[in-house]
């Protein structure tokens, strides 16, 4: 992974939404952009930040907590594409539950660490993905049929077949994550990635400036860990 990174300017990318889709889910949005790829251990500083938040979060606000505006603008569109947020659990009430068996929100190095930081602080969840495997912008349609999920150095061997219709997040090439799911396998970004691509997902009642923030506050985070 690079050693030379800067906050980039600009606003992120508007992706693309299939038109069956956009029918569907009017406000569906998501947003992405390109940076050099960081990782390895978070700095003292990020740790301390994860230590804070795990002192603030307790017991009452997890329970709580799904029933503010964000957190419960999620489960509503999960329930409105089929999944049941009580057995699948958005990004945030998932982090909730880890903090809860943990005892604290614990460090799972720098990128993670960020994504963390952002999706605390906005309630909106960022995921990345290693930018060599990126062809095109990145937007959400249905799965095709027989489509797989990943890529491996064996080809399509032992990759998932995508149930047909499911909503994934796609380049102009191939489905690169199930929507609110698993990251293709291969896709993820490693200590051999070079760039890699930030993207979030903007439901119904989720303004437009909280993905923003969350995009730019993991940013924030990375830069302050490599400066």
């Amino acid at each position: 992974m690079t050693s030379e990174w800067q906050t980039p300017a600009g606003e992120a990318a508007v992706g693309w939404i299939a038109d069956d889709v956009a029918a569907e889910f009017p406000e569906l949005g998501l947003r992405f952009l390109e940076v050099p790829a960081v990782g390895g251990r978070s700095p003292q500083s990020i740790r301390d930040r994860l230590a804070f938040l795990s002192n603030r979060f307790r017991g009452a606000q997890a329970v709580t907590m799904r029933q503010d505006p964000i957190p419960w603008a999620y489960r509503v569109f999960y329930r409105h594409i089929g999944l049941d947020p009580d057995e699948q659990r958005t990004p945030l009430e998932a982090l909730a539950v880890r903090r809860l068996l943990e005892g604290a929100f614990r460090s799972q190095g720098l990128l993670e660490d960020a994504r963390t930081l952002a999706l605390l602080e906005t309630g909106v969840p960022i995921w990345a993905v290693d930018a060599a495997h990126r062809t095109g912008a990145l937007g959400i349609r249905p799965a095709e049929p027989g489509e797989l999920l990943g890529r491996t150095a064996r080809g399509t061997t032992g990759l998932p077949k995508l149930p047909r219709g499911r909503l994934v997040v796609a380049d102009s090439v191939r489905p690169l994550a199930v929507l609110f799911g698993d990251l293709g396998a291969g896709l993820e970004v490693s200590s051999g990635s070079e760039r890699m691509v930030l993207f979030s997902v903007q439901v119904a009642g989720v303004p437009e400036l909280h993905v923003e923030e969350a995009l730019w506050n993991c940013l924030e985070v990375l830069a302050e860990a490599v400066r």
